[in-house]
């Protein structure tokens, strides 16, 4: 059911919110677009953000893959190093302290769900331990082999990129344990190299949370069916009893009648919510 910002709908959707005992955030991409950060859809949306891979024609699935580090580490970490910088420096939208806000008033607070490894609910002051990052972040790297199973912070990296040419120019990190060239701890396509545990952990902390509430509601943000890890998040959590206010301009729709679909980007719909809470 496709949905817009009536008044109908944003009053059933804080009456959820009213009504929960637990908030879950589950973001995608789109909870990014209203701190300015790019949204990756399709390789048109790819390519105006790195022009220089548009014009060498490489796909968003190729650069963001193990093989290109192997073969060109210079783009492959041009492309990441870039990100870095640009997560480092982006400043998170209002709407990540409205969520926290209304977390406030519930009896078991919150957790978060997303596929972004841009670390911007860190940033936002979410708490860490209750944020399940199941790609993995931008913000640790691993050892590109891997040699071992570690993980570190990547807060030593500051990569200095020739943005035009999407090329890292200084050098790249190295992996403490054997020398070799590091790679972020993200999941990435073609990928059988990543290192999952510390997403594990996150996941397992998510699980024991989730058995002690009753009445949670899922808040979706900007999340697609492109790569639907999110979306079928949320849906596990309506089969567990949960109920989902979706929020997205392009596939608002929701899968049973008592949730609610709204046809907005993040912040515009977090601010309608709020009016009426």
């Amino acid at each position: 059911m496709t949905t817009s910002l009536s008044s109908t709908q944003l009053d059933r959707a804080a009456g959820l919110i009213r009504r929960a005992d637990a908030l879950i955030v589950a973001a995608g991409a789109g909870m990014g677009v209203d701190s300015g950060l790019p949204d990756f859809r399709g390789n048109e949306g790819f390519w105006r953000a790195y022009p220089a891979l548009g014009a060498a024609g490489i796909a968003f699935t190729t650069a963001a893959s193990p093989a290109t580090f192997r073969e060109n580490p210079a783009l492959a970490w041009g492309f990441y190093g870039h990100r870095l910088n640009l997560y480092r420096d982006t400043v998170p939208h209002e709407g990540f302290q409205l969520l926290k806000s209304w977390a406030g008033r519930m009896p078991h607070g919150y957790h978060v769900f997303t596929s972004n490894v841009d670390g911007q609910f860190q940033k936002a002051g979410f708490d860490a331990d209750r944020i399940y990052e199941c790609h993995g972040s931008i913000h640790h790297l691993q050892c590109l082999e891997p040699c071992g199973d570690a993980i570190w912070e990547a807060r030593d990296f500051a990569p200095e990129v020739n943005e035009k040419a999407c090329e890292l120019t200084s050098e790249a990190p190295r992996c403490p344990h054997c020398g070799g060239m590091a790679r972020p701890n993200i999941l990435m396509f073609g990928d059988w190299g990543w290192i999952e545990q510390r997403s594990e952990r996150q996941a397992a902390r998510l699980a024991r949370w989730l058995e002690k509430v009753e009445r949670p509601v899922v808040i979706e943000l900007g999340a697609g069916t492109a790569i639907p890890s999110v979306r079928h998040f949320s849906q596990e959590v309506i089969r567990r009893g949960g109920r989902l206010v979706r929020i997205n301009p392009r596939e608002p729709e929701v899968p049973t009648p008592l949730d609610v679909g709204l046809a907005s980007g993040a912040l515009e719909g977090l601010l309608a919510i709020a009016a009426r809470l």
